[in-house]
């Protein structure tokens, strides 16, 4: 009787694979998103029926999510990863950089959280209230499509960045 869980042989992807999977997924969705707020815009513009188009507010959140996902992906995990953490320490085990990476770090992700929240006000304030019917209210959908595929997008990009990689040594004094 052999010693495996499952009655088929699993592949073993290498972490040099999945981090080029994981940065092209990240690239695919951020498209995605853009293709699907540039559609909404054009539909607006040259196929609405309606008297509601995209208008900047109706950007701003996608502008939000694409300085978050960029913010985001700036900082090192290593200076996330401290061997101590603690609040502004004058001994050195917590330097100034690490907790200002760590704000930073925050700032980014209510960048990505005010972008895809904002997106979901926009469609109820401007798409739901005045019950539009359903071609209109699509440009509002199409907003919060495009805000959560630059949320996944920045998800995919940081955990393909961060992903440790098996040749790498962790050399300390």
């Amino acid at each position: 009787m052999s010693e495996r869980l499952f009655r088929f042989y699993l592949p073993r992807i290498s972490s040099t694979t999945l981090r080029a999977g994981g940065v092209y997924l990240a690239g695919a969705l951020y498209s995605a998103g853009f293709y699907a707020m540039l559609d909404s815009a054009l539909f607006s513009s040259h196929g609405n029926a309606s008297t509601v188009h995209v208008k900047f507010a109706d950007w701003l959140p996608f502008i939000l999510s694409s300085l978050g996902m960029l913010v985001i992906n700036t900082v090192e995990k290593s200076r996330l990863t401290s061997e101590s953490f603690s609040f502004g320490s004058s001994d050195g085990y917590s330097s100034s950089a690490d907790w200002q990476a760590k704000v930073i770090l925050f700032l980014g992700f209510a960048l990505l959280a005010g972008g895809l929240s904002g997106s979901v006000v926009v469609l109820i304030l401007r798409y739901v209230v005045p019950n539009y019917p359903m071609p209109t209210i699509g440009m509002g959908i199409s907003n919060v499509v495009s805000n959560a595929a630059v949320t996944l997008s920045c998800i995919s990009l940081w955990l393909a960045q961060n992903l440790e990689d098996e040749y790498s040594y962790s050399l300390q004094l």
